[in-house]
């Protein structure tokens, strides 16, 4: 019985008409149409290193974090390479001195109202050979989570010792519509269309507490 129904359904289904596509007027095939394209921007992740020359408790802005990679439009001026940023991480490594503890801290706060971090403290201290060590990532409902372009409005605060090695993992971006915007703090000596990098506190090499590192391309 069971075999005789199978036999049934197979001829059925083999009896059914099948549909034909119609083909288009002229007997000429459709083509699809180019995919869309999401954007011409032009985005960008980055790890850049510094490392503190003396102890510092310091507000990150996000001009500074743009103004750390500049392209000189005169010997003195300079503008910045991206438009707008977001803070991926943030890693500190502070080594203590024999018998004197150290301690790191890294608050994605935001001191602007109505423009404040999640609020969390992020600290770590050490006192023996190993080094205080702290990583940590901005909630992505926040400011310092989400594309900002350059402004006074503090990204993160960190407070470190002497040495520190500062770590900022970001996206760095480029839209198609935009302007290019002026590093806050004059350069000296530039090459026009040469691309520089400076301090994460946006300052030139020579007056920035948070020199960056393994660049050779510095003003």
């Amino acid at each position: 019985m069971e075999s005789n129904n199978r036999r049934r359904k197979t001829k059925s289904a083999a009896a059914a008409p099948r549909r034909r596509v119609k083909a288009p007027s002229g007997g000429r095939q459709m083509i699809a149409h180019p995919p869309q394209l999401p954007s011409y921007g032009i985005t960008r992740d980055v790890r850049i290193r510094f490392a503190a020359t003396a102890a510092a408790n310091a507000s990150v802005t996000f001009q500074n974090l743009l103004d750390i990679v500049l392209v000189a439009t005169s010997s003195t001026t300079a503008a910045d390479l991206f438009e707008a940023v977001r803070v991926n991480t943030v890693e500190l490594w502070a080594i203590a001195a024999l018998g004197t503890p150290v301690s790191l801290v890294l608050t994605y706060d935001g001191l602007t109202v109505g423009a404040a971090g999640d609020l969390k403290t992020h600290t770590d201290t050490s006192m023996g050979v190993e080094p205080a060590h702290v990583k940590a990532r901005p909630d992505p409902r926040t400011q310092a989570g989400q594309f900002q372009p350059s402004s006074a409005n503090v990204a993160f605060l960190i407070s470190v010792a002497a040495g520190t090695i500062v770590d900022v993992s970001m996206t760095l971006r480029q839209p198609v519509l935009g302007v290019a915007t002026s590093s806050q703090n004059a350069t000296v000596g530039a090459t026009t269309g040469a691309v520089y990098y400076r301090g994460l506190d946006g300052k030139t090499t020579a007056l920035t507490n948070f020199p960056v590192q393994g660049v050779l391309a510095v003003i």
